[in-house]
């Protein structure tokens, strides 16, 4: 599975090494799952941590070090995530998990992306980190027992 990472599950990931957004991470790092992000959604975590957990630098920097930045979104793109209620700063983030063709937007940011949560917008399903990480390992659970029962 392909998985967009916003900016808040970045965030969260370097400061909270027990959370669900670390345990995504975790995921990526044993092949399950591919993890993308913009430059806008990195350059969002990269100010907040400097504002706010400065000692986590290096813990982000790390962590960016093995996501797949993806290009940004053509305007119409945007555009089109503004018409799905986001406001103009968040439909950049949407816009590029739409132009990825990522299977999951993830997100913390429930007062902006809430109304999308289990949504699918394009292709893409909107969905909090903890939902994320359940769904992810009940398809890699499905995947496993499928692989099972052929073998």
């Amino acid at each position: 599975m392909r998985l967009f990472i916003d900016a808040n599950v970045l965030f969260s990931a370097a400061h909270n090494p027990d959370g669900n957004a670390q345990a995504l991470f975790s995921l990526a790092r044993k092949g399950m799952v591919k993890l993308h992000c913009s430059r806008f959604a990195r350059d969002e975590a990269v100010r907040n941590i400097a504002l706010k957990f400065p000692h986590c630098r290096e813990a982000l920097q790390v962590l960016l070090d093995e996501i797949e930045q993806v290009p940004e979104p053509q305007p119409h793109l945007v555009r089109s995530a503004i018409s799905a209620g986001l406001p103009k700063k968040d439909a950049p983030i949407l816009a590029a998990a739409i132009a990825a063709e990522v299977d999951l937007l993830v997100t913390g940011d429930k007062r902006h992306f809430g109304p999308l949560f289990g949504q699918r917008v394009e292709g893409v399903i909107v969905l909090p980190p903890a939902d994320a990480l359940a769904l992810v390992l009940d398809r890699l659970e499905d995947s496993r027992a499928a692989t099972s029962t052929i073998g």
